[in-house]
């Protein structure tokens, strides 16, 4: 048994400590894609490349209210100013949201020297950002990922 929970707590000390330096870096890229995203100066809404797409696409989002018992009760209580309270509710609530969407045309690839060059903008010097990158890609070989398919991000 103490052997049994001596492993379990080595095991979760060496996946903290993995977790840290990958949370960090995942931050790092969350952020950068995030600040690209926005920064894109699309025409119409839309690109086209030889090897890349993108578009935004604007969403209306209804956002739910916590305080919706609440107010429907004050409606209940006091229906004429209930319905001017849920005029004024439904205005607020939709939401415009700007996505992004990108992705690669048919048959192009991301290269090693686009890798490369992301990697090192994010600090990394050219050795370590090389490393980096097979084990990176390694990993997602393994887990499976299509890296073709259109992504997106909200960037508004």
């Amino acid at each position: 048994m103490t052997n049994e929970l001596e492993k379990q707590i080595i095991n979760i000390v060496a996946t903290d400590r993995l977790y840290v330096p990958s949370s960090s870096f995942d931050g790092k890229l969350e952020r950068s894609r995030k600040k690209i995203g926005k920064s894109l100066e699309l025409s119409e809404d839309f690109y086209q490349g030889d090897r890349v797409y993108a578009r935004i696409e604007i969403v209306n989002k209804h956002r739910s209210k916590d305080l919706r018992a609440g107010v429907e009760e004050f409606c209940s209580e006091h229906p004429q100013y209930g319905k001017i309270l849920n005029g004024m509710i439904e205005t607020e609530r939709v939401k415009k949201e700007r996505h992004l969407y990108f992705g690669m045309n048919e048959g192009k690839r991301v290269t090693n020297e686009d890798y490369m060059s992301v990697l090192e903008n994010m600090g990394l010097g050219p050795v370590t950002a090389g490393k980096y990158l097979d084990v990176a890609l390694d990993i997602s070989r393994t887990l499976n990922r299509k890296r073709d398919d259109e992504r997106s991000i909200l960037i508004g």
